[in-house]
């Protein structure tokens, strides 16, 4: 039998992609007012992996990932969705998105993002949204699954991720450390 237990908590990682560099900065800001400080920020990578979003986007598009200092609850992934979808309407311009937003968390073994689409691998997690197991770590590498998006497969946004699981480990130590709280 298998005792419940509480889950670890997980790293905040929010990767941004759009057409307008120039906004970013103001995004930034929505991201920090919501989810505290900002612990890592990735290059500019290109965002030329897919034609998918040209029509609402135009190209080139870029994407940006940044890591947050807080460790989140794995369970709050759904409202933290439903923020950055708010963030995301908060920059639309006459009906159209300037910018996408797409939440996650990474933990020792994995990196998850939310959705709010259905597909078979994908678990519902309430309100909406799915959790989509996106890269696995084995033989101290990410490894990309069947359906791994292609910008995630790429070799520098997972050298990035790579620095955000290292974080992450430092961060677990610590609060491992921790006198208890109260």
């Amino acid at each position: 039998m298998s005792i419940p237990g509480n889950p670890d908590p997980a790293k905040l990682v929010i990767g941004i992609f759009t057409g307008e560099k120039k906004i970013l900065e103001a995004v930034a800001s929505a991201l920090v007012d919501r989810f505290g400080e900002i612990d890592l920020i990735s290059k500019w990578l290109a965002f030329d992996f897919t034609d998918y979003y040209t029509n609402e986007f135009g190209a080139p598009l870029y994407r940006r990932v940044f890591s947050f200092k807080k460790l989140i609850a794995q369970a709050d992934l759904a409202v933290i969705k439903h923020a950055t979808n708010a963030i995301e309407r908060s920059f639309t311009k006459t009906y159209s998105r300037r910018i996408n937003i797409d939440p996650g968390y990474m933990l020792r073994e994995r990196f998850v993002l939310a959705t709010g689409k259905n597909y078979a691998h994908r678990i519902y997690i309430g309100d909406g949204i799915y959790a989509d197991l996106t890269l696995v770590f084995q033989k101290q590498a990410f490894q990309s699954l069947p359906w791994t998006y292609p910008d995630y497969r790429d070799e520098q946004l997972q050298a990035f991720l790579m620095q955000v699981r290292d974080r992450y480990l430092v961060d677990m130590k610590i609060a491992k450390e921790a006198p208890p709280e109260g």
